[in-house]
């Protein structure tokens, strides 16, 4: 398993032991007249400059990799033949990345329109995993993924749609868009697989003015395979204010037709996770993140990728985050922000319309090739024959460079854009901050 140190592997370190979550940053105190200056309750985080020290040291692009990071939850679900064991499987695969995080509060960078993020695995069975995500809106801001492990037989398709608010003394993200994860092994339909639809907690960070800071997960997420009319409804529970703990979950696994109630599920996010059948009672263990190792994904070496792909974009604005040099910090990302305001108004001036450039539109509607995903919004521009590993694996390392060495075919223009003869560009000046 490929986790040893590599110029080209995930910006961030292993996540800290469980808990290690409270940090109170020096220059906290420092920000505050700057943070109230620009907020009010309601307002939107995306419009609002935060202090360097609040942001973690990579992309939110990089950091939807957490959801796969751990191979030995992802890989048995598609070798499972019960339907319901092979869905507590899903949801114990869904429950093991929500540990991992630096320590304290930090929010990831908002990734830019056009920005990409390739990686992957390499798997103890000499098999591999292969992940590609370019951002494709920026107001709303929509981060779409695709993740494959061809002799798995596991396709996972995403767009993450985070919208901030600011709560008084909290901030929060909610986490907005689903993810279609497919077994396609199974499942009545052997182009589209067994289908089993996603959603995320809300995150919340508490004392960003006063007190001690403190990352959150909240409120409910589901997990629903239609075609086996079972879902998990996940409550992350935030802590009251006399009363409850930090990090605790709770829920359950029901038939949808018949109203069944099969499992309950319990404990802490960042600690252990039971699942308690309902008819024997019997409570097992189903993943305890307390001492869980994740295997962050290989990317190519910094010196092989363009311009616009996450870690070489981010790169002075990472290494002046890492130094703890807020002011560099501050101005290298101000310089990635100005930039995209250009172009954004250059495109308005021209009359061009921005598209992605590895993903499409989804196309949904009774008929359509993507019925029933509409929510995706986006999906990757390419084929991928999942029931033939070699030809899906020359399909997706023809999408985008992923592996080290690999040359682009086509390199990327800043921005990639398209003359459209009447309509103006659909995507407005943007005017983000972090």
């Amino acid at each position: 398993m490929a986790t040893n140190a590599d110029p080209g592997r995930s910006s961030m370190e292993d996540s800290p032991p469980s808990g290690e979550d409270e940090v109170v940053e020096p220059d906290q105190g420092n920000v505050l007249s700057h943070i109230i200056s620009q907020l009010r309750p309601g307002a939107d985080l995306s419009r609002v400059v935060l202090p360097t020290f609040i942001l973690e040291p990579r992309s939110m692009l990089e950091r939807i990799t957490n959801f796969m990071a751990h191979p030995e939850t992802l890989l048995p679900m598609s070798t499972i033949e019960d339907p319901v064991e092979r869905f507590v499987s899903v949801v114990k695969f869904y429950l093991s990345g929500w540990h991992i995080k630096p320590p304290g509060v930090k929010k990831p960078l908002n990734p830019v329109l056009g920005e990409t993020f390739t990686c992957h695995w390499d798997y103890p069975d000499g098999t591999r995993g292969y992940y590609i995500s370019e951002q494709t809106s920026h107001h709303p801001p929509k981060s779409s993924y695709f993740f494959a492990a061809p002799e798995h037989h596991i396709r996972i398709d995403g767009t993450l749609k985070p919208r901030s608010k600011f709560l008084g003394n909290s901030a929060a993200s909610m986490m907005e868009g689903i993810a279609i994860l497919r077994l396609m092994n199974h499942g009545r339909d052997k182009e589209k697989g067994e289908r089993y639809i996603v959603t995320q907690p809300n995150m919340y960070a508490r004392g960003i003015l006063f007190g001690k800071m403190k990352y959150e997960l909240g409120d409910h997420s589901y997990v629903r395979c239609p075609e086996n009319n079972l879902v998990a409804d996940i409550e992350f529970k935030t802590k009251g204010y006399f009363s409850g703990t930090y990090n605790a979950i709770g829920g359950t696994i029901k038939n949808e037709e018949t109203g069944e109630v099969l499992y309950e599920l319990s404990g802490l996010w960042n600690g252990e996770m039971h699942l308690k059948d309902v008819h024997t009672h019997k409570k097992d263990l189903l993943f305890d993140a307390t001492h869980a190792k994740h295997t962050p994904p290989i990317a190519r070496p910094i010196e092989e990728q363009g311009e616009r792909e996450s870690q070489r974009l981010w790169k002075p604005t990472v290494d002046a985050i890492v130094a703890r040099n807020h002011e560099a910090a501050t101005d290298e990302k101000t310089k990635i922000e100005d930039r995209q305001r250009e172009e954004a108004a250059k495109r308005v001036e021209d009359g061009v319309e921005w598209h992605p450039r590895l993903f499409r539109a989804i196309q949904g509607g009774p008929g359509g090739p993507d019925e029933g995903e509409e929510d995706l919004d986006w999906i990757i521009n390419a084929p991928v024959d999942m029931a033939d590993p070699n030809t899906a694996t020359k399909q997706i390392l023809s999408i985008a460079p992923i592996l080290p060495g690999q040359k682009d075919s086509s390199q990327f223009q800043i921005p990639p854009h398209h003359p459209h003869p009447t309509a103006p560009a659909s995507q407005d000046p943007t005017t983000s901050q972090q």
